[in-house]
């Protein structure tokens, strides 16, 4: 199969086809994902929490991540990979330039950051230097001090507004694709059908052009953490974790997951 490119990502969307992520740490599960035949891996600061105990994302440094995307990326050869940039290595356009130039040596083929419109001219500055964008909004956990605590947001008519303006100028500024985190399925909808970019949700209903999880959380291996969005897919597997993986693609692909149940109103 060939690598799995932007290219590949924006053609699901127009065929309406959802895009399959997950995330990632290592080269044994990459390669695991890659044969279930997950489209993107995410190598997230989501390690901070599932590999390093932290209570949040803030502790995880650049080091942190380009180790864990080098692993990710020598592990498997189809996925897209995007690499997280950590919390406060993106506060000004020149850190941005040069940490997301680690993140891509290291093995990324895409940078993820958080945050809304003060983005714009980093996000642009960025795309116009030929590194490509993935935006997030919704619930941001590097913020999540700020936002206090792992909320649902955009629920009232302003905060709603204010997400929509958001991703309208993110796309508009450069971001090739959005990830939407813990908002409610009518808002992501509509997000969803106003951006000609793939959205991918995590706690924002089916109808999102994608899906992710975080490995940890699918595999059913975060016994004391389990918010509505999530789901263990390891019953379904047949107890093995490629089998837990192509579970997770299957139902996605269906438009099986995520169901009600696991989506906010």
């Amino acid at each position: 199969m060939n690598k799995i490119t932007l290219s590949s990502l924006q053609a699901l969307k127009q065929k309406g086809e959802p895009i399959t992520v997950a995330t990632a740490y290592d080269s044994t599960f990459a390669l695991l994902q890659e044969l279930a035949g997950i489209e993107a891996i995410l190598v997230g600061d989501s390690l901070g929490n599932v590999l390093q105990g932290h209570g949040t994302t803030v502790p995880v440094t650049m080091e942190h991540m380009c180790y864990h995307i080098a692993n990710v990326a020598r592990g498997c050869q189809v996925p897209f990979i995007i690499g997280d940039l950590p919390y406060m290595s993106y506060a000004t356009k020149q850190q941005a330039y040069e940490n997301a130039a680690k993140l891509m040596q290291a093995g990324a083929n895409m940078v993820k950051l958080e945050g809304g419109q003060w983005l714009c001219d980093t996000i642009a500055g960025l795309t116009e230097r030929g590194i490509p964008v993935c935006a997030h909004l919704g619930l941001t956990p590097q913020s999540v001090d700020a936002l206090g605590g792992f909320k649902v947001q955009g629920r009232d008519e302003s905060a709603a507004q204010q997400l929509i303006d958001d991703a309208k100028a993110i796309a508009a500024s450069g971001a090739k694709l959005l990830v939407l985190e813990c908002v409610p399925q009518a808002l992501a909808a509509k997000v969803t059908q106003q951006l000609s970019i793939p959205t991918i949700g995590i706690g924002a209903g089916v109808e999102c052009d994608g899906q992710v999880l975080v490995m940890h959380d699918l595999l059913g291996l975060n016994p004391n953490f389990s918010p509505k969005f999530v789901k263990n897919f390891m019953p379904e597997g047949d107890g093995s974790v490629l089998g837990a993986f192509k579970a997770y693609v299957e139902q996605v692909k269906s438009r099986q997951f995520p169901t009600t149940q696991h989506s906010f109103n």
